[in-house]
């Protein structure tokens, strides 16, 4: 929490942005007075999936030009327990795709909410 305000905090890819993304984030939009997102950069993605369609620059670039987010980030990692402390978030969002096991991992967060994305 930060000045009595709900800090919500979510990421992705968002490599070829989809309405699934937006109802993400409007579902992460609502559930606090801060909405920080992480768009991950292509070293992260290159890591654990194949090369991103669209360039880093032009995917935080998209997010950024959204209504919802207050916060545009970086990230460079799937580990949370730093951002947790850094950026002091009370809410964890997490997007799943269909029926997939997510595992979200014990952070300081005081909540963690699990999205589905139905067919992304």
């Amino acid at each position: 929490m930060i000045a009595g305000k709900t800090v919500v905090y979510t990421s992705g890819t968002f490599d070829m942005l989809h309405i699934n993304h937006l109802h993400m984030l409007d579902y992460a939009r609502g559930l606090g007075d801060i909405l920080i997102v992480g768009v991950n950069t292509d070293e992260l993605v290159i890591r654990h999936k194949t090369n991103p369609i669209i360039p880093f620059e032009e995917r935080i670039a998209l997010i950024r030009a959204l209504k919802g987010p207050d916060i545009v980030i970086p990230q460079d990692s799937l580990i949370h327990t730093d951002k947790v402390a850094k950026l002091r978030f009370d809410v964890f969002v997490v997007a799943t795709i269909g029926t997939r096991n997510t595992t979200i991992s014990k952070n300081r967060a005081s909540m963690s909410c699990i999205f589905p994305m139905a067919g992304a």
